[in-house]
């Protein structure tokens, strides 16, 4: 039986609707892949983003090619800028410094005194970043020696700013150096700075004061500026076992090494005289409570200050003279009465 024009027209409407319907979810489908595809795509090389810069740089050193960053960088610091321009292009260097050792080998003495002049700035975060760009270049050997010429600054810087994050790029660059002794007479004026910053409660700053504080300890023209420094009366707060690990382990150091150091005969033939708030005292004086405060950390949970621990014990009762032979090892005075 034949179908009549209206229900045929209506059909022929029906199957339009369907293809339209396909057409249109399928472009949907295409245009949907096309937008997943363009956002897992990579940004071009030629993207002036800081990763794709760095990127490319150590790609162009990885095949012994210079990619002229670091040095379009210390151009540019030449150049007028303002403060936050100026950390940002000294960061940026400090970044190229580690990253690409052979343009970082290349710069000249004139680079690091540009990087210097930077300590002069207004602005606290730029000399932060300066001190840390320091800090990078001195891992080149050949950079120290001029590095170095910077350093009573740095101390200058340390000792009359109250900055916590100042204080430590500038500790870790100097703990990185090696002090000539030409900045002696600098360090005898800073130390009671140094000792301040050492009783903070800025566990990074402590930790990179007294690393600095135990490598002067080992020189004797300053180990009597030390252990006459003035301390406050809860000095020995820093040898309780609640303190971190890090900051235990680096002030038994200091400790064992100002014991050895005042137990030298050099030392010993001089009668010093040591003021009552004095490092000696809260370390080695007749009312100090040091003793108690090794006995506990004896049995600290962490074997490094466990051994540390036993390390000062040792130097308190034995000059380093006589510590090869234990059976000549007396008792200092105050320490471990009755066989403690």
């Amino acid at each position: 039986m034949g179908v009549s024009i209206p229900q045929c027209v209506k059909k022929l409407d029906f199957r339009k609707t369907i293809v339209g319907l396909a057409t249109g979810a399928g472009a949907i489908y295409l245009l949907y892949k096309a937008i997943r595809a363009g956002i897992r795509c990579h940004p071009p090389l030629c993207s002036n983003s800081p990763v794709c810069i760095a990127r490319l740089a150590i790609e162009r050193e990885r095949h012994g090619r210079d990619s002229g960053e670091l040095r379009r960088l210390l151009n540019s610091l030449e150049c007028k800028q303002d403060q936050f321009t100026k950390g940002m292009i000294l960061h940026s260097i400090t970044r190229c410094v580690y990253l690409l050792e052979n343009e970082a080998s290349a710069c000249t003495a004139e680079d690091i005194d540009l990087v210097g002049s930077m300590l002069d700035d207004m602005d606290n975060s730029v000399k932060i970043q300066a001190l840390n760009t320091l800090k990078a270049f001195s891992g080149i050997r050949k950079f120290r020696l001029k590095i170095q010429e910077h350093s009573i600054k740095v101390l200058e810087l340390v000792s009359t700013i109250w900055d916590s994050e100042l204080h430590i790029a500038g500790l870790r660059l100097l703990n990185n150096l090696p002090l000539p002794d030409f900045v002696h007479p600098q360090l005898r004026r800073v130390m009671p700075a140094l000792m301040e910053i050492l009783q903070s409660d800025y566990i990074l700053a402590q930790v990179q004061a007294i690393r600095l504080l135990s490598t002067l300890a080992q020189k004797q023209d300053l180990l009597y500026d030390i252990l006459n420094c003035q301390v406050h009366p809860n000095f020995l707060h820093l040898f309780q076992s609640s303190q971190p690990g890090s900051l235990l382990v680096e002030a038994l150091v200091f400790a064992e090494r100002l014991s050895e150091g005042r137990n030298t005969p050099h030392y010993r033939a001089v009668k010093w005289h040591y003021n009552e708030q004095s490092l000696h005292e809260a370390l080695f004086g007749d009312e100090s409570r040091l003793a108690d405060r090794l006995l506990a950390l004896v049995i600290h949970p962490e074997e490094e200050v466990q051994i540390q621990a036993c390390k000062v014990i040792v130097s308190l009762q034995c000059p380093p003279d006589v510590s090869v032979r234990p059976s000549s090892c007396q008792p200092s005075h105050s320490y471990f009465h009755n066989g403690e």
